[in-house]
């Protein structure tokens, strides 16, 4: 028989699991439907930044909603995710990043970021660590660092407790609307709903266009190594000013370090590249000088889908009523997640959210060549 439910949602990552948790307190029927694993793709395997710095003015609303979740993490779904509130700390390695940082954060001031610049003695005196090339940086105190393998499992266990249906190894290949949703699986199965949400990540562009939506993403493969664990070299979560590099060190002593693209190797699948897995080794000894003849134990290569704007899409379907999507987000989506499942569930439930929502519109590359 088939599966009728209020809520039908493809991708149970975080964003999926997020909004699944989200529609099931306010008392929908939710079927959260995945191809792989919850939480096996992008949300599992990301470098889990929990940061607000760098973002745009735009996606800061949906960050400040979210920053309040994640230090209360353990109430919202069980566990705490090995959130850490570190700090975040985006280098400079000339006059001009520090100029880059410091217009940045004139222009978002009045989101609570409390950013303040360092540079010279006073960086020196509080980051000793660092390589000579470094000459200051941006510190965000409140940002952090967390465990995306728990976090993103954590809220499918949460909606799963709270009365959500999962439905794990379920890869559609059928897409049907007529009087409601029909999604058929491989395997047989039949899924029914008024409702859909797109949060495939990825994927998220194959969907829409089964349905008709022309949202257009470049997917690309971004790459995570972690060393063996070190003495403490480090205390809060780096970022490069104009990118190229991010770390952080766990409390078992690894640094996980990212700042390359992997290779796809068909199938839904990607391994890293040698030459990116070098350059984020170069970047890193470099920058921090004691991990210099570190023993990289572990790397990866995820699958993530990137706009040209680097924004995601979070909306209604321009042409579909009934029809969501939020994905896209660039290899950013980690710390905002919490906060775009409630506004899903707000989209679905009260047709708006009081987050703003305008720069993420669905059709706002049609007729551009992005």
């Amino acid at each position: 028989m088939p599966l009728e439910t209020d809520v039908a949602i493809l991708g149970a990552g975080l964003v999926g699991a997020s909004a699944a948790l989200a529609l099931r307190r306010r008392g929908l029927s939710v079927a959260l439907i995945e191809r792989d694993y919850g939480g096996a793709r992008a949300s599992g395997v990301n470098f889990g930044g929990v940061r607000r710095q760098g973002r745009s003015a735009a996606q800061l609303h949906l960050s400040a909603r979210a920053h309040p979740i994640w230090a209360d993490l353990r109430r919202h779904i069980g566990i705490d995710g090995e959130f850490v509130r570190s700090g975040h700390l985006k280098l400079a390695r000339s006059r001009a990043d520090l100029e880059s940082l410091a217009a940045y954060a004139e222009r978002v001031d009045g989101f609570g970021l409390e950013l303040t610049i360092l540079e010279g003695a006073a960086f020196r005196a509080r980051f000793p660590g660092f390589g000579p090339q470094i000459v200051g940086g941006s510190l965000c105190p409140g940002d952090g660092h967390a465990n995306p393998r728990l976090v993103a499992a954590g809220y499918a266990a949460a909606a799963l407790a709270a009365g959500a249906s999962l439905l794990e190894q379920c890869r559609i290949s059928g897409f049907e609307h007529g009087g409601g949703f029909r999604l058929r699986a491989d395997d047989g199965r039949e899924i029914r709903s008024p409702c859909l949400i797109n949060a495939a990540g990825a994927w998220g562009g194959e969907i829409a266009a089964a349905f008709g939506d022309d949202m257009p993403i470049r997917v690309d493969y971004p790459t995570i190594l972690v060393t063996e664990p070190l003495p403490a070299l480090l205390s809060v979560s780096l970022g490069v000013e104009g990118g190229g590099f991010y770390g952080r060190q766990v409390s078992r002593g690894n640094l996980v370090m990212g700042g390359g693209f992997g290779i796809d190797t068909g199938n839904d699948t990607a391994r890293p590249d040698a030459q990116a897995i070098s350059r984020i080794g170069e970047h890193g000894a470099a920058i921090m000088p004691a991990m210099r003849g570190a023993q990289v134990i572990r790397v990866w290569a995820g699958i993530e889908g990137y706009t040209a704007d680097k924004n995601p899409f979070i909306g209604e379907s321009p042409r579909l009523p009934g029809l969501f999507h939020a994905f896209g987000f660039s290899g950013g989506g980690f710390q905002i997640a919490p906060a775009v499942g409630e506004v899903l569930a707000e989209l679905v439930c009260d047709g708006a959210s009081p987050t703003p929502l305008e720069a993420f519109r669905p059709d706002r590359f049609q007729g551009t060549c992005p």
